[in-house]
């Protein structure tokens, strides 16, 4: 079994604290693995962002919130292709190995006319980004949320990232219970990039409503196992948005996050997850 690259911890899991704020609680924390976020960044300066994380001797994951376009308007690809061609720039600096993103909505567009629209937006982007030694992962979705992106299921994410030829990011927590889970995963061995840990109360009607690890109904240990067995290598990162997160405030959340993702990871690496 493939070994991993251990827990790391999603800026979004602070959704509404700013880029400062994020590294004064990492510091508190002991967090030394992170995924940015590119909002963030934006909001201090890109470079700023980049010395900042380099004078703390962070390790990134990963970078995450890349903005969409409008797939089935070409004016709006432009600005997406430079912002994505920047977050390159930042990953390159930082030795990032992801660059995770969502599709956008398809809006008129069927699902196979959207994956052309796709593959001619990220065109310009993946070459440079393989040059700068960076992975570009789609990110698996909620079906509830069609504006964030057309790839609703795992199988799907994962068959548009055949025909763009990148790799998947799995989102558990729109996943988790999809049919043939382990099958799925074990098929995409080859495009397994990155992985988003949450948990989820199935009582739940409000979206994004992501929960810490353990307080849902999530079979999170089954789940993690199965993408080891698959051959995953990646980080697990926690990323939890949402009231729950909100009413408990990020700090304590977040350090329950991370003791309960460890401990998962350690028993699901030891064969022991369920």
């Amino acid at each position: 079994m493939t070994a991993h690259a251990g827990v790391s911890l999603s800026a979004v899991s602070s959704w509404r604290a700013s880029f400062d704020d994020d590294l004064a609680m990492w510091d508190r924390l002991g967090v030394r693995h992170v995924g940015l976020s590119l909002r963030k960044c934006e909001d201090v300066g890109l470079d700023v962002a980049v010395e900042r994380v380099r004078a703390r001797g962070l390790r990134v994951s990963n970078l995450v919130e890349c903005g969409w376009c409008r797939l089935s308007d070409t004016s709006t690809w432009p600005a997406h292709q430079g912002r994505l061609l920047a977050a390159v720039d930042v990953m390159r600096a930082l030795d990032a190995p992801i660059l995770v993103l969502t599709t956008g909505p398809a809006g008129p567009l069927e699902w196979e006319a959207a994956t052309g629209a796709l593959a001619r937006v990220l065109a310009p982007v993946i070459p440079v980004a393989r040059a700068a030694g960076v992975r570009i992962a789609i990110e698996n979705t909620s079906p509830m949320r069609l504006d964030l992106s057309f790839a609703t299921t795992l199988r799907d994410t994962y068959d548009l990232a055949q025909k763009l030829d990148v790799e998947v990011c799995v989102e558990l927590n729109s996943c988790w219970a999809e049919r043939g889970f382990a099958a799925t995963v074990a098929g995409t061995a080859g495009r397994l990039g990155h992985v988003q840990v949450s948990d989820a109360s199935i009582a739940s009607r409000t979206t994004p409503d992501r929960l810490v690890p353990g307080d849902g109904d999530i079979p999170l240990g089954r789940r993690l196992r199965e993408l080891l067995v698959a051959g995953y290598a990646g980080a697990f990162e926690i990323e939890m948005v949402g009231p729950r997160i909100e009413e408990e405030g990020y700090e304590p959340a977040i350090r329950r996050a991370i003791a309960r993702t460890e401990e998962l990871v350690e028993r699901a690496a030891s064969g022991s997850g369920r």
